[in-house]
C-alpha cells in the first residue's frame, strides 16, 4: 500500500479495532470525491468512527443530526433578516464543511432529504438562487439504523441511494476486537492523528486518474453492470453513474495498492460496496434474497479475464 496513507491506516487503527476494511473503504471515497452511507445497529461505534476518520483530513468536521422536524434551510442555509442592519444577511448551514456526518439520515423526511442531492453530486448549495461552492476536500458520510426501519423513518429514493459510492455494513466486532474494546475503554489512547493536506489530497486525486485501466478489465467491469440490468431477480439495474463509480474505486483502490493499473479484483473485492445499494429486487426475489446475495451471484456467474 501507499507509504503514506498505510501509516495513515495503520494509525487509525489503533483506535478503530477491526474496523481497517471500513477505514479503507472510507479513504477511496475522499480520494474519489464520493460519499458513504454506513448502517448498521445502535451501539457500534458509526458515529466515533467518522469523528476519528475526519482527524486524518486536514479540514473541518460538521454533524448534522437528522430528525423528521429537520428543514431543508438547516441543513443548506437561509436569508434571514438582521434588525441592527435592517437587511438581509446569509447564513450558511453545516453542509458547509469538508467532512460532514449526517447522522440517522432516513430519519429526516424526503424534503430535507433532498436537500443533499445537489451538493452530493455537484459541490455546490443553491440558495434563493444563488449558487455556492462548497469547500474542497468534500464528502458526506451518512448513517441509518436499520433495527428502526419502519418506525418513524423515511426509506432513501434511489436517487439518494445512487449517490453514494459506498453502502458499508458494519458487522460486530469479533470476541478478541471486543476484548481489546474493554481494555482501551479503561486506558485510552492520547495519540494524535498526522492529517492528510490538501496538497497531498491533490496530488493523489491527479495520481490515481493516471492509474490505467486494459480493454479486457473495463469489458469485465461492464460485463457487472449489462448482467444487473439483465438478471431476473431485479428491477433495476446499476445505472451508468453506479459504472463510473465502480471505475473511479477501482484505481483508486490500485492506487493504494501502489500499482499504476487496474485488476479484476479491485473491481471484485469492491463491487459488493458499490453495487448492492444501486439495485432492486423484485417483489418475488425479496421475499428470499437481499441485494447482496444478488450482487455476489452476479461476481460469481460474470467470467472473470485471465491477465
Amino acid at each position: 500500500m501507499h507509504p503514506n496513507l498505510q501509516q495513515l491506516i495503520d494509525s487509525l487503527e489503533t483506535h478503530l479495532i477491526g474496523r481497517k476494511q471500513e477505514m479503507k473503504l472510507l479513504l477511496i471515497a475522499l480520494l474519489t470525491e464520493g460519499h458513504v452511507l454506513l448502517e448498521s445497529v445502535p451501539g457500534t461505534g458509526k458515529t466515533y468512527m467518522v469523528k476519528k476518520f475526519s482527524e486524518a483530513i486536514d479540514g473541518t468536521f460538521k454533524r448534522i443530526q437528522f430528525t423528521p422536524d429537520l428543514l431543508p434551510t438547516d441543513v443548506t442555509g437561509i436569508h434571514f433578516f438582521h434588525p441592527k442592519y435592517q437587511d438581509f444577511e446569509l447564513r450558511l448551514g453545516p453542509i458547509f464543511g469538508n467532512v460532514i456526518l449526517a447522522d440517522e439520515i432516513n430519519r429526516a423526511t424526503p424534503r430535507t432529504q433532498a436537500s443533499l442531492l445537489e451538493v452530493m453530486e455537484e459541490k455546490q448549495v443553491t440558495i434563493d438562487g444563488q449558487t455556492h461552492l462548497v469547500a474542497q476536500p468534500f464528502i458526506v458520510i451518512a448513517t441509518q439504523n436499520p433495527v428502526d426501519a419502519h418506525q418513524g423513518t423515511y426509506q432513501l429514493p434511489s436517487a439518494q441511494l445512487d449517490r453514494f459510492l459506498f453502502k458499508i455494513a458494519l458487522n460486530y466486532p469479533s470476541r478478541e476486537e471486543e476484548r481489546v474494546l474493554i481494555h482501551r475503554n479503561t486506558h485510552p489512547l492520547s495519540s494524535q492523528l498526522e492529517p492528510l493536506t490538501h496538497e497531498q489530497l491533490t496530488q493523489y486525486k491527479q495520481d490515481i486518474e493516471q492509474i490505467e485501466i486494459t480493454r479486457d478489465v473495463e469489458d469485465y467491469l461492464l460485463d457487472i453492470v449489462e448482467a444487473s440490468r439483465e438478471h431476473p431477480d431485479l428491477t433495476l439495474g446499476v445505472s451508468p453513474r453506479g459504472t463510473l463509480a465502480l471505475m473511479k474505486a477501482a484505481k483508486a483502490h490500485a492506487f493504494l495498492h501502489s500499482r499504476s493499473y487496474v485488476l479484476p479484483d479491485d473491481i471484485k473485492e469492491l463491487a459488493p460496496y458499490v453495487l448492492t445499494h444501486r439495485v432492486m429486487l423484485t417483489v418475488e426475489a425479496s421475499l428470499q434474497k437481499t441485494p447482496t446475495v444478488v450482487v455476489r451471484q452476479l461476481l460469481q456467474t460474470v467470467s472473470v479475464p485471465v491477465l
